[in-house]
């Protein structure tokens, strides 16, 4: 019961700041004035404003936000970690470096870049679990070896943004900050379909990450099947970061932040995937407004997100080792 009021609680504060993030803007507009142009009793301006240009970036900020949270809830359950996310074991960073190879060498459009992010991502994600196995993978070493790789396929990246021409390096840029401003509904609507589907494909999967947080002899003995169970979800996880990656750039922070701090507002025992998609959404959808209307001067949405984030992350290190002593 307190799990399902939270992700109420959620959803209503991400539709009220979704709503005010639509009335604001260099037009202003009221809440009845949005309620009625989607009700279709606007038109001409305003009807533009709100349908065509506001809402796709704001139903942007809410999927992409939930999508990252059910990333990092995914990776935190598996490794029972709450370090694990794939901004922090290198997920993003190759999302973004494959995103940005296709940038470079083909010229961008969103079916290429969101390819060459899902590749990249896999690719990171291959390259993680086989320099951090050693009969088995341990939540600590794959963090450490992921923060490794981060900083390798970051150099990468760097590397080809400096080599790359004057206009190409500026966009990668922008993108690489992980930006909103962007996303129209050409750029939303294939991510929108992807993330859809791969919800879809997680909810058969919650069963064994359920059981897989028990333990591998737990899990085997009531009949999970540990490896298909584990490619799955990652799979899965991998590819939620990856089309957010290709659609706004790496947004960082939200995947670690947001499972912990549902979990903490639930007070569940474990990392559960529906809190931290509705706390995904409202992180991001909130960042977006700071970023946007808050602060003197406009800001792409990741440099909010890696403020709070990074608060956060402080945060949850310094209670890991008050709790350790």
């Amino acid at each position: 019961m307190r799990t399902a009021l939270v992700c109420l609680a959620l959803a209503l504060a991400t539709v009220t700041v979704s709503l005010v993030a639509l009335c604001l803007g260099d037009l202003p507009l009221t809440v009845p004035e949005v309620i009625s142009a989607f009700a279709g009793q606007q038109s001409g301006i305003v009807e533009t404003v709100v349908l065509q240009w506001r809402l796709p970036r704001v139903l942007g900020a809410a999927v992409f936000g939930a999508a990252l949270g059910v990333s990092g809830a995914i990776f935190q359950s598996m490794t029972r970690n709450p370090l694990a996310s794939p901004d922090v074991i290198g997920l993003s960073a190759g999302a973004y470096a494959g995103g940005l190879i296709v940038i470079i060498l083909i010229g961008g459009g969103t079916l290429p870049t969101t390819i060459g992010a899902l590749i990249g991502g896999f690719v990171a994600a291959a390259l993680v679990y086989l320099l951090a196995y050693r009969q088995g993978v341990q939540g600590f070493r794959l963090i450490i070896v992921g923060i490794g790789v981060s900083a390798m396929l970051g150099a990468l990246s760097t590397y080809l943004v400096l080599r790359a021409r004057l206009e190409v390096a500026m966009t990668a840029a922008i993108w690489g900050a992980g930006s909103l401003n962007k996303v129209g509904w050409p750029q939303l609507l294939p991510p929108l379909v992807v993330i859809g589907l791969v919800f879809v494909a997680l909810a058969f999967l919650i069963t064994p990450l359920r059981q897989l947080e028990l333990g591998d002899d737990a899990a085997s003995s009531l009949g999970t099947r540990l490896e298909p169970a584990r490619l799955g979800l990652v799979v899965g996880a991998v590819a939620l970061t990856a089309v957010v990656t290709a659609a706004a750039g790496p947004i960082a922070f939200v995947a670690l932040a947001a499972p912990q701090i549902a979990r903490r507002l639930t007070r569940s025992a474990g990392v559960a995937l529906a809190p931290a998609a509705f706390l995904g959404a409202f992180v991001l959808a909130a960042s977006d407004i700071v970023a946007q209307h808050v602060l003197a001067v406009p800001l792409p949405v990741g440099v909010v997100t890696v403020v709070v984030g990074g608060g956060y992350l402080i945060w949850l290190l310094i209670h890991e080792a008050r709790r350790r002593l």
